[in-house]
């Protein structure tokens, strides 16, 4: 089991809790457009739902809301607030019927583009912070660039998504400027069990990993790989099949094949029923 399937199977349970079958639905404006959203959701759902641009860094539908990056600010309304308007941070924020969202005003305009010039001066050499600001109308920091630049925008993805899945094997450390991403003691984790979650989720790529038909090497800790039995694909670390056999009771026999050929067999036997019947 893959962190993609970790992903896939909460991005599923998203897409089924935004049809509204579970709870009631309540109506909210955003840049003029009505659109009908869960009770229980935040704004950024109603926002995407309405086809509105909101950049965020530090949101994933794999995790619950975290509320670090704060690009994700927008400016709400009611009508009896006779005007008065608030800033929140759409990833936390719960929708209410009759609530009013602006994602594109000058002062939310302004706020995203305060944000970004700060993390421009953590990672100023990093892609995807370079491209959102560039998007922002900022070009470069106003701000004094990081000593040691680093590509970790402190999302708190990784982390959020590895206590998800059970290890909890790395976690924020530090404070202030110091602040960082780290397994405990700065030492290869003894809880890892080498799913890549933590890296496939971070959207820098700041997390390195190597990994080859007969090991696998992320924070300094290096782990087996089992194929499968079918096609030969090396798809998964030893501990991380002995991990979810112990937490989730999932046989060791059933980490025998890869996904896809999990896949191809269960269409095989699909395919023999109906020639069957």
């Amino acid at each position: 089991m893959r962190s993609g399937s970790v992903v896939e199977a909460a991005l599923r349970w998203q897409q089924r809790l935004s049809e509204g079958g579970f709870w009631a639905m309540v109506t909210v404006t955003v840049d003029g457009r009505s659109v009908k959203v869960r009770e229980q959701a935040y704004v950024l759902e109603a926002c995407r739902l309405a086809g509105a641009d909101v950049p965020t860094l530090c949101h994933h539908e794999a995790v619950e809301p975290y509320g670090a990056c704060r690009l994700c600010m927008v400016e709400v309304t009611r009508p009896e607030w006779g005007g008065h308007t608030r800033m929140v941070a759409s990833c936390l924020y719960p929708v209410e019927d009759g609530l009013i969202v602006h994602t594109a005003t000058e002062k939310v305009l302004d706020v995203r583009r305060v944000v970004i010039d700060l993390l421009l001066a953590r990672c100023p050499n990093t892609p995807l912070v370079r491209q959102m600001a560039r998007k922002l109308g900022v070009e470069e920091t106003s701000y004094e660039k990081a000593a040691e630049p680093t590509d970790c925008i402190l999302c708190g993805l990784c982390t959020r998504v590895c206590d998800a899945i059970g290890p909890a094997a790395i976690s924020a450390v530090n404070r202030g400027i110091g602040r960082e991403i780290a397994p405990p003691f700065k030492e290869p984790p003894p809880a890892c069990i080498g799913c890549l979650a933590c890296a496939e989720i971070c959207p820098t790529g700041h997390i390195k990993y190597q990994t080859s038909d007969t090991s696998r090497t992320i924070w300094g800790k290096t782990f087996e790989m089992l194929r499968c039995s079918r096609c030969g694909r090396a798809y998964v670390t030893r501990e991380q099949a002995a991990f979810f056999e112990r937490t989730r009771g999932i046989p060791a026999s059933y980490m025998g094949l890869c996904d896809s050929c999990k896949r191809k067999v269960l269409a095989d036997t699909a395919a023999q029923l109906c020639v069957t019947r």
